[in-house]
């Protein structure tokens, strides 16, 4: 006979894929702060935070920015970020060495945008 899972326990396991999927902060060199004059070559405007990619030392780089709310409560738009739109970037690479920077501002259009 199947037993129905306690609700506690259905809510944990349902909660465990979105929890992998976000990584950490401290998996990022917060010593090491790199810029980026690029353009944008992708955006994914959703949550838990938004991603681009762009081009910097002959690789392509996934950009981890804000919560969606965050950056329209400071007036950065997806417009703002359009693929093929020139921005400049400033943010801390993985440890690890993945091509991959969390994003702590950004310029575009002459706007500068603090994102934490």
């Amino acid at each position: 006979m199947i037993r129905p899972l306690p609700l506690a326990l259905a809510l944990a396991l349902g909660a465990a894929p979105a929890a992998l999927a976000h990584h950490g902060w401290s998996s990022y060199d917060a010593d090491k702060t790199i810029k980026v004059t690029a353009p944008v070559s992708d955006l994914a405007w959703g949550n838990p935070h938004a991603t681009a990619k762009v081009a910097y030392q002959g690789k392509t780089w996934e950009v981890i920015l804000a919560p969606l709310a965050r950056m329209e409560a400071r007036g950065l738009t997806r417009e703002m970020l359009a693929a093929g739109k020139p921005v400049t970037l400033e943010g801390y690479p993985r440890s690890d060495g993945t091509a991959e920077m969390r994003l702590e501002r950004v310029t575009v259009d002459g706007k500068v945008v603090e994102l934490r």
